[in-house]
């Protein structure tokens, strides 16, 4: 296929993202690139050995690049201005991929284990990265909400954004009670509307369902999501706290004041500390008993320079 010279200009600045296969890690990258408002293609990255990994931390270390350990990736054209990749199973690719078509090689989140030699690392604050000239700290996940119409209310309403159990938190069946009889007392004049997530287990989607909320989505039997919907619509919004891509949402677009409902887990870690510098900067406020009125938001486009240079 010959292309004439704007569909020439067209592909050279375009972008080229990896896929790991996890959702969050996908999106974060799709967010960078429509917050430059450049086109996109995705194309996943499959190691072909179980030890595939492991031995590009080896070949990384010596600046060794090479395909062999993946399976063949098929691009639509090799004159991609930019590679991005979010998660370790792309960082290694990511290296090698832009090195081959000349490309700016951009990785959205910090890339342990491997060396901090990409043109542009986007790091999330409570990494603690280093201070170096590529890296750029971010307070939280790159994300891009558009709502969808799936929710609208019909008076001023609350929402409720409910997790599941991960390798840091446990969500208790009794704790998440006592967060919802607050909220459903508390706000008795307002509109509730509910969802839960993919991790969420069925006790606590039982649970969801038994207080019959204005409005709700059960996402075992619903897989659609309207939190961009309660982002733009709602007074407020509580998140639990096992998940950094819905609080990311969550103070990154439209007004709701945001509050984070705590779950059980091992002592203090990068998630907890995640939230409380975020509650003190002011984006947020971590539920104890009382409610407070926090609803500053980020705005992405101010980090975009770095990468557009």
């Amino acid at each position: 296929m010959v292309l004439d010279a704007q569909q020439v200009e067209i592909v050279s600045s375009s972008i080229l993202i990896l896929n790991d296969g996890r959702v969050g890690h996908l999106n974060q990258s799709v967010a960078l690139a429509k917050y430059l408002d450049m086109p996109y293609d995705v194309v996943e990255v499959l190691p072909k050995y179980s030890w595939s990994k492991t031995l590009t931390y080896v070949l990384d270390k010596f600046g060794v690049k090479t395909k062999f350990m993946f399976h063949d990736i098929a691009l639509a054209h090799d004159t991609y201005s930019m590679i991005i990749g979010t998660g370790s199973w792309t960082y290694y690719m990511v290296k090698v991929i832009a090195e081959q078509l000349h490309s700016k090689s951009v990785v959205m989140m910090l890339p342990k284990g491997y060396r901090y030699d990409f043109d542009v690392i986007f790091a999330q604050k409570h990494d603690n990265p280093p201070v170096q000239d590529n890296i750029v700290e971010v307070p939280v996940n790159f994300t891009y909400v558009e709502p969808q119409g799936l929710y609208i209310s019909k008076k001023e309403s609350i929402g409720i954004i409910i997790g599941g159990d991960n390798k840091i938190f446990r969500m208790s069946k009794e704790k998440v009670k006592e967060q919802l009889d607050f909220i459903k007392k508390y706000y008795e004049d307002f509109e509730i509307a509910v969802t839960t997530s993919p991790r969420t287990s069925k006790i606590i989607e039982d649970l969801v369902q038994s207080y019959n909320f204005d409005y709700e989505v059960i996402f075992s039997q619903n897989r659609v999501n309207p939190i961009p919907d309660f982002l733009e619509q709602c007074n407020t919004v509580f998140i639990t706290g096992d998940s950094t891509s819905m609080i990311s949402e969550a103070i990154t677009y439209g007004r709701a004041n945001v509050i984070v409902l705590p779950l059980e887990s091992r002592g203090e870690n990068k998630f907890i500390r995640f939230v409380k510098t975020l509650e003190k900067d002011g984006y947020l406020h971590l539920f104890n008993g009382t409610l407070e009125n926090k609803n500053r938001k980020i705005d992405f486009k101010m980090y975009l320079q770095r990468v557009k240079s």
